[in-house]
């Protein structure tokens, strides 16, 4: 009995990765390395030869959130204070083994997160993410909660506290 070869997906990764899982959307293709997401967008009238593929290490997305109603991958990346954070939607009926890799490799590369009260409940996070390959420094960044100003002296204040903290607890000081 032959097997039937599985048609090769849309996605162009990097030089020394493999595609571990990938699937078909309706706005194109998704696939995910060991190091990193692969995003194919189809354009309308063309085919994904001719679209771009993106590539968004796994230590650089914030949040992916599965909407099991509506189909939906959502995936934030990180971003810069003050500027609004990429967001890549998704609609895919049939995610296969992706969705279990998209939540463990972003849970592999968060090394710390830790919540610094700034006021009542409010406050910041310091949380620092690595790549999977170990190859890279360990990124350190502050996220703040809705209505801490950054530019506060005590808030700073506050956040490099915590940060030196953080660093020594996981031997980065």
């Amino acid at each position: 009995m032959r097997r039937l070869r599985r048609e090769r997906p849309p996605l162009r990764v990097e030089r020394g990765e493999r595609l571990l899982a990938d699937t078909a959307a309706a706005e194109g293709h998704l696939g995910g390395t060991r190091d990193a997401l692969y995003l194919v967008r189809s354009r309308a009238g063309s085919s994904f030869e001719l679209s771009e593929t993106v590539r968004i290490p796994w230590e650089e997305i914030e949040a992916a959130d599965w909407d099991s109603d509506a189909f939906v991958l959502r995936v934030t990346e990180v971003g810069r204070w003050g500027e609004r954070r990429p967001e890549h939607r998704f609609t895919i009926e049939e995610p296969g083994r992706l969705l279990e890799l998209v939540r463990e490799r972003v849970t592999a590369s968060i090394v710390l997160q830790r919540h610094v009260i700034v006021d009542g409940r409010r406050g910041l996070r310091v949380i620092a993410r690595r790549a999977p390959r170990g190859d890279q420094p360990v990124q350190w960044v502050y996220e703040f909660d809705e209505g801490v100003d950054p530019d506060d002296p005590e808030v700073q204040r506050l956040a490099q506290e915590a940060l030196a903290v953080a660093m020594r607890d996981v031997g980065l000081d």
